[in-house]
């Protein structure tokens, strides 16, 4: 018999009709004889209104706090009314609902007189957006006559550290997750889960970092060890580079983790990166599938890689560059060293590092964002005759992702032949040790033109 987890955010709930489209997947499966574990996201744009309102408790805006949750409540009632048509069903969970506004609501106050939001704090406000959403997804599965049970994901058996807003799964948690839903599994229950949220052991509430929905399915699949993850999107799968950039984009059959990884990494909204590790150790596939056209196919993420030379492109926006140099050769290792380590005590987050041979000059990219803390931090921990900075704002970071890359010659001459041959100037070039990917930086104003010029001469425009 087979069986899937699957992850339903974003534009699959973002109201009551298309929850209720959401369950009507999953009872399409069920009814097929497949066991199925449902894990759901907050409604879309809910996550984002909590700590909108978390930012207005904390400056005592006690007013903008009630009107947020008066709007949640309505947003929440009218879902529950698209979702769910049994009337008493609808009353039973509209209860429950009211209880979790109402503690929520309570919180914000508390919030609101106190002007203060601790990681902790903001950790439990978050958790209301998925406990509300997965109460009426778990609603309308009932609905339809499929036997569920609602789980936040603490009750599912996920069990973290105390590391509030990007919490790691403890050990004990794929035992625990085994022991709590395979019972469920083997009754032909459907769990339906909480996405995003934990607890630690103690029970203090945690949540996984944003798009930590995927980590829960993941998590959820690795233990159970299912046939496939399914993440439900609004795209046909992983695309080779954003359709809002390149219009010729087009989905991929199939990638690697790794692969996805590197994307991830360099800023592709295609899953959470904590969320390859579970699948990957597992070797459970992943497959990424759109909610509008559930007979695509959709992308397959697994183990294997194949041979095309480039499979997809991403780009970073709103970066910057800091050069270091005039560091003398004989100290020009620990000087690197302590520059990079001094970045990551600060917080900074390096896209790439190009270094010269001579070690003498390194290169930096990192989010602009970034820029003012860092040369602050550079010139109070260096001196000017150690090292010399300069450093260029309004830069974009392209990475170049594709398995077929390894060992195979006159890639980097096709890229930048296609970045020159529409006149722009290369401004910072490195690829990395596993030689999945190439990425270099130009001007910001020619990103976009970069970006649609590599993607042509790839031919990623024919993908089919």
């Amino acid at each position: 018999m087979a069986s899937y987890v699957m992850k339903f955010g974003g534009s699959c709930v973002k109201d009551g009709s298309t929850v209720r489209r959401s369950a009507e997947i999953v009872r399409d499966y069920v009814e097929r004889g497949c066991r199925v574990v449902a894990v759901v996201s907050a409604l879309s744009g809910v996550t984002d209104g909590i700590l909108g309102a978390l930012g207005s408790a904390e400056k005592g805006r006690e007013d903008e706090v009630r009107s947020f949750i008066e709007s949640l409540r309505a947003r929440h009632e009218n879902a529950c009314i698209e979702a769910i048509g049994k009337e008493d069903l609808r009353r039973n969970v509209w209860e429950k609902l009211e209880q979790e506004i109402e503690e929520l609501g309570k919180l914000l106050s508390i919030t609101a007189y106190l002007k203060e939001v601790t990681p902790r704090i903001k950790d439990y406000a978050l958790s209301f957006g998925e406990r509300l959403s997965t109460r009426i997804f778990w609603g309308s599965l009932v609905d339809q006559c499929v036997k569920a049970e609602y789980l936040t994901g603490w009750d599912a058996g996920i069990i973290t550290n105390d590391e509030f807003g990007s919490a790691k799964p403890l050990g004990i948690t794929y035992q625990e997750v085994r022991r709590r839903l395979g019972p469920l599994l083997e009754k032909g229950i459907v769990p339906v889960v909480t996405g995003f949220i934990a607890s630690t052991p103690d029970g203090v509430i945690t949540t996984l970092g944003r798009g930590g929905s995927d980590y829960t399915a993941t998590i959820i699949g690795a233990a159970l060890k299912v046939n496939e993850i399914i993440l439900w999107k609004d795209v046909d799968g992983v695309m080779t580079a954003d359709p809002k950039l390149v219009p010729e984009a087009r989905p991929i059959p199939r990638m690697s983790y790794d692969e996805v990884l590197e994307l991830a990494y360099f800023g592709a909204k295609v899953i959470h990166p904590g969320a390859l590790e579970p699948a990957s150790k597992e070797n459970i596939p992943i497959r990424v599938k759109n909610f509008y056209n559930p007979s695509a196919e959709g992308t397959l993420i697994s183990g294997v890689a194949e041979s095309d030379t480039v499979k997809a492109l991403t780009m970073i926006r709103d970066a910057a560059i800091i050069l270091a140099s005039g560091i003398g050769s004989s100290e020009a290792m620990d000087t690197n060293v302590k520059l990079l380590d001094l970045l990551a005590r600060i917080g900074a987050q390096v896209i790439m590092v190009s270094q010269a041979s001579s070690q003498a000059n390194i290169s930096i990219a990192l989010p602009r964002e970034d820029l003012k803390k860092a040369l602050k931090a550079i010139k109070s921990e260096f001196t000017e005759d150690e090292i010399r900075i300069d450093y260029e704002e309004g830069i974009c970071v392209i990475a170049v992702i594709g398995s077929g890359m390894r060992g195979k010659p006159g890639v980097a001459a096709k890229i930048f032949n296609a970045v020159a041959s529409e006149g722009i100037n290369i401004k910072m070039i490195a690829q990395g040790s596993s030689e999945l990917n190439i990425s270099f930086a130009v001007k910001e104003e020619d990103g976009v033109k970069a970006l649609r010029a590599v993607h042509r001469a790839f031919g990623l425009n024919t993908i089919h």
